[in-house]
């Protein structure tokens, strides 16, 4: 006769996720579809109903292009470093634009999607990456235009130095992600995002060498100047594009670092304020 043994009760603990546990990112791979459907629904609400369409991409970085080279080249005279002052400004202007779009769609992304938060699951994560990822083919384009100019002004590539490109683009999107997720995150408790996000721009713009070198600012304060991560993106592509500027020297690593903490601190805080955004939304 077989004897029935009694099963002790088992308990089950349920605790949050620490760590790298806690974001979760494998929901990003199994939304990957609704990544690349939300970045093609973003360019094309962006360019819905205009007249000239994907030529905005070109317009805005050519025609800020010629106002600085108006103020900065023929009136201040800034140095160059030996580049002709359009490819100067305008390899600066590709990685900006991209930095744009995150601080601009990215930040507003949650809010601007509210009925998706509200109603239906998904990593809420899609929606800041969609945004950053959708200013990429304005990268592209405006990118052939970068080409187009050093053809006619006759710039010679760094060919020994476009592997190091790549890159510096993933630092670029790793930064501009990396506000986005604090920004789209911020937006939805505090509006005052948005009344902010002109002059941050405005601000953020003057203190990266968009419009000039980075050689401008004394030694001594290169360092603290260089705390700046778009200070790194910048110099980098004109370094990676036309090998002028400092490459990677300790500047680079401090931005690169500052870009990381901004990515990593970004990712968790909107994973930690994830649950709340139906509610205050």
């Amino acid at each position: 006769m077989t004897q029935l043994t009694k099963h002790e009760p088992h308990t089950i603990y349920i605790k949050p996720s620490k760590g790298l546990a806690a974001l979760n990112l494998r929901d990003l791979w199994v939304y990957r579809e609704l990544i690349f459907f939300m970045v093609w629904r973003d360019v094309k609400v962006k360019y819905k109903q205009t007249l000239l369409g994907m030529a905005w991409a070109v317009i805005q970085p050519v025609m800020t292009m010629l106002v600085f080279t108006f103020l900065f080249d023929k009136v201040a005279k800034l140095p160059t470093e030996g580049i002709p002052y359009q490819v100067f400004s305008f390899t600066a202007l590709l990685p900006w634009g991209l930095f744009v779009v995150a601080l601009n769609q990215g930040s507003r992304s949650l809010v601007a999607h509210n009925n998706m938060v509200t109603k239906i699951y998904f990593p809420r994560l899609i929606l800041p990456i969609s945004s950053v990822f959708s200013g990429l083919v304005d990268f592209a384009i405006a990118f052939v235009i970068l080409v187009i100019l050093m053809f006619y002004y006759q710039v010679t590539p760094a060919w020994n130095l476009l592997w190091t490109l790549p890159l510096f683009l993933l630092l670029a999107i790793v930064t501009a992600l990396g506000v986005a997720l604090w920004l789209s995150a911020i937006n939805v408790q505090y509006r005052d995002v948005n009344q902010a996000l002109p002059f941050l721009t405005q601000f953020w713009l003057f203190a990266t060498p968009v419009a000039y070198s980075a050689s401008v600012i004394p030694a001594k304060w290169q360092v603290l100047y260089f705390l700046n991560p778009m200070a790194g993106v910048v110099n980098g592509f004109r370094w990676s594009l036309l090998g002028v500027g400092s490459g990677p020297d300790i500047t680079l690593w401090v931005s690169t670092g500052i870009s990381i903490l901004i990515f990593v601190s970004g990712l968790f805080y909107f994973r930690s304020m994830e649950k709340t955004f139906a509610d205050t939304i």
